[in-house]
């Protein structure tokens, strides 16, 4: 197992702790956080840089209550991880209910810490189970 899929794996560890700080000192602290989201619809995908600024994402997840978060596979080639995960979780101002497969990228610097980050999602499904 690569030391990049080990580093993953602890975050999704710290992640079902809350332990945010956790997840912080295995970032870069010049992480590139989602890339290309023009749109504040949906807060949570929206590009974040360092992180001070990551921290910020996962405030805005208290906007959920999380059912089911499972990493189905780490797949790993050099510098990169990618995991499919299988989510569940509520919306809590609507009461609405999302199930998706999400794909999280993950890019690695020469001194372990990730360096960039992006979720592959069903936006739609966010943006019509958040619109109140």
């Amino acid at each position: 197992m690569s030391r990049h899929v080990e580093t993953v794996q602890q975050i999704y560890g710290c992640f079902g702790k809350a332990d945010i700080p956790g997840i912080l000192a295995r970032l870069d602290p010049a992480i590139q956080w989602e890339h290309d989201w023009g749109d504040e619809t949906l807060k949570w995908y929206m590009p974040r840089r360092g992180r001070h600024a990551v921290a910020g994402f996962f405030d805005a997840l208290a906007d959920f209550d999380f059912v089911r978060f499972e990493p189905r596979a780490f797949l790993a080639d050099g510098d990169l991880v990618a995991v499919p995960i299988d989510i569940e979780l509520v919306v809590k101002l609507t009461g609405r209910r999302i199930r998706d497969l999400e794909l999280h990228l993950w890019r690695f610097g020469a001194n372990g810490l990730a360096t960039h980050f992006r979720h592959l999602v069903d936006t739609l499904q966010f943006a019509n189970a958040t619109r109140a």
